[in-house]
């Protein structure tokens, strides 16, 4: 496909040849663009299609090869790689030897950090901003903040603490009034009565009078912002909200008025101070279905331009899915039973349960920890709260889950989705951590159902336990066509059930959905006549005394996780097998080793991590044969 415009801009610089009107043709060329890539790649549509007059902007005015632009959630970030030389690698979005979907250092200099996590870039910016003052370097800072992410603790709690900076440091806020869903809370609330009291033209407004007002250069930005504030006849204005926290506030203006955009940028590069700048900006803008419902394109798989998904439904079902049966079940028969999520209704399965019980459904936003302790209070009173969250954004909870759950011991049940592997999105959602920071803490039960049969059992058992538990399971389709009878055992505390019992001496005890990559080894060593047990663990903490026992007994154990191996499940098994005095020299561990994984399809993480059914084969193998060697 050929543009007229994008093809010849290869760097920002390009950007300053083209006027005003060709900067808007530029715009929505890339939204064309950007449409069509992920249409073939999957990716963050919606947010990106809203950003993009936006980036045009700030790259037209700042140089980022010095300038510093921190990006908060990061996922919104595709026009700025557009412009920044990496337009020919969409073709592989998300994909192995590509590009990522957030930003990357190590794909330009243009990034300045990994980001995949919400609530970051105004702490870092700030720290950007203290070692210039230090160093005394003069470059322009500038943080791009989605309105979900501003209410984010670490965000808020950097702009408490952005007075301790006497220099420039711009705050975009990108207002589009949704995270993924519907932003939630008081702020996100405030803001969208702010959105609905305004016209266009108050924006137009509005914009002429910060630049009638803003100092050309070098001025401090309090007598720019008197001026400014005295020309104000908005009755609801967010500058309450940040002028109570001492931080300049300017706004609301139009993000899709490119040339405004430039002029204000422009304006406030020039502060002096710390200061807010308010845009609105419609999330989908430019493809009709993403507009519409920027839920559904928020993050998406190939589709065609229609708006059909053009990859056809299995039929089956993913653990999500699953999961999001069995809470509407579990809540039918208790009423004690509470769902809480951070801004992830649709992606943890919890939208059928808010249209079923909405009185207890609650959804924080993008506040973890904040959705931890409120569990932690409802399970005081007597409720059993379900916690609902990503593994990898449940670790912004970590301090919660010790001090106000496990050091409780109060029956919080974590239901935590897309653990493991995760494919596409890469490094930054990698589930990998949450079996070792969970298992270290005191009172904590660690299940990891293999299949959809087990993980409607696990939510029951978590449901009946009086203890706080985590139930981890991957993004990923159910196999419940296998063993039913055998994942069909209703849950005991510290037990695992075996799937295939061998006639050899070699046993894989394998945790979670990895049991099947485990059974498939089992298949091909049968055939080479390695007859092998097949264990489930199903628990990490406590651990079956019947896995340390076929140690004692001087069998071949290979364990097998979706996790790192620090701290993970098989070092749980040495450590008791330690301390029951086991033999531990015929023990070998396979999961995620000392790395961080790089972006690719699932399966193929899998084989390279060495956790695959033909590297389960390769281990006992290996393993099998040095034995009968010693033997002899």
């Amino acid at each position: 496909m050929q543009y007229e415009l994008l093809d010849k801009i290869n760097t920002p610089q390009d950007l300053r040849l083209l006027t005003v009107p060709q900067l808007n043709t530029l715009a929505s060329e890339i939204r064309e663009f950007i449409t069509h890539s992920v249409s073939c790649t999957g990716g963050h549509l919606a947010s990106n299609l809203g950003a993009v007059d936006l980036t045009i902007a700030m790259h037209y005015v700042f140089d980022f090869t010095k300038d510093k632009l921190i990006w908060d959630v990061g996922h919104q970030c595709y026009t700025h790689k557009i412009l920044t030389g990496r337009r020919e690698l969409f073709s592989k979005l998300r994909q192995k030897d590509g590009i990522s979907g957030f930003p990357s250092p190590a794909e330009s200099e243009y990034d300045q950090f990994s980001v995949g996590h919400a609530g970051t870039s105004i702490p870092t910016a700030l720290g950007l901003a203290l070692a210039s003052e230090k160093l005394k370097t003069s470059e322009k800072i500038v943080a791009f903040v989605g309105d979900a992410s501003i209410v984010n603790g670490s965000n808020f709690e950097a702009l408490n603490n952005l007075g301790l900076i006497k220099r420039q440091l711009l705050v975009v806020l990108n207002d589009n009034s949704m995270a993924i869903d519907v932003s939630q809370g008081a702020i996100a609330r405030f803001l969208a009565k702010v959105r609905l009291s305004h016209k266009y033209e108050d924006l137009r407004n509005t914009t002429n009078r910060i630049l009638e007002h803003l100092p050309v250069v070098g001025k401090r930005v309090e007598g720019a912002l008197e001026s400014f504030k005295q020309t104000l006849r908005m009755a609801i204005t967010p500058s309450r909200l940040f002028e109570s926290l001492n931080i300049p506030y300017f706004g609301p203006v139009d993000g899709h008025d490119i040339g405004s955009l430039i002029e204000l940028f422009k304006a406030m590069g020039h502060l002096s101070s710390p200061a807010v700048l308010h845009v609105y900006t419609k999330k989908g803008k430019g493809y009709t279905p993403a507009k519409e419902d920027p839920t559904k394109f928020h993050s998406t798989g190939p589709f065609k331009i229609n708006g059909e998904i053009e990859i056809e439904s299995t039929g089956k079902k993913s653990f999500t899915d699953v999961f999001s049966d069995s809470i509407v079940k579990l809540a039918k028969k208790d009423d004690r039973v509470i769902a809480i999520t951070a801004a992830m209704p649709d992606g943890t399965g919890l939208v059928n349960f808010r249209n079923n019980f909405e009185s207890r459904y609650y959804d924080v936003g993008i506040a973890e920890s904040v959705a931890v302790d409120i569990a932690a209070g409802q399970a005081k009173m007597g409720l059993k709260p379900f916690v609902c969250i990503y593994s990898t954004f449940l670790q912004r909870g970590f301090d919660q889950i010790f001090q106000e759950v496990s050091l409780q011991n109060l029956p919080v049940v974590f239901c935590i989705d897309r653990a493991g592997l995760v494919g596409a999105d890469g490094p930054t959602h990698h589930g990998l951590m949450d079996i070792g920071f969970l298992r270290m803490m005191p009172n904590m039960v660690l299940v990891s159902p293999a299949n959809g049969i087990e993980l409607e059992k696990a939510l029951r058992f978590a449901l009946d336990c009086s203890s706080p538990v985590a139930i981890r399971y991957p993004k990923e389709e159910v196999k419940d066509e296998f063993y039913r009878d055998v994942f069909s055992q209703p849950y005991e505390l510290g037990k695992s059930v075996t799937v295939r019992n061998g006639s050899s001496n070699v046993v894989i005890v394998a945790y979670g959905s990895m049991i099947f990559e485990a059974l498939k080894a089992a298949n091909i060593l049968e055939a080479d006549n390695i007859d092998v047990t097949v264990i489930n663990a199903r628990f990490a903490k406590p651990l079956d005394d019947k896995i340390i026992s076929l140690i004692n007994a001087d069998n071949i154990i290979v364990t097998v996780e979706d996790h790192y191996t620090a701290c993970g499940f098989g070092a749980a098994v040495l450590e008791a097998a330690v301390k029951a005095g086991a033999n531990t020299e015929k023990v070998k561990i396979l999961g995620i080793e000392d790395i961080y994984v790089s972006v690719d399809k699932r399966e193929k993480q899998l084989e390279t991590m060495k956790i695959d059914a033909k590297s389960i084969v390769s281990t006992v193998k290996n393993l099998h044969s040095i034995d009968k060697f010693l033997q002899i």
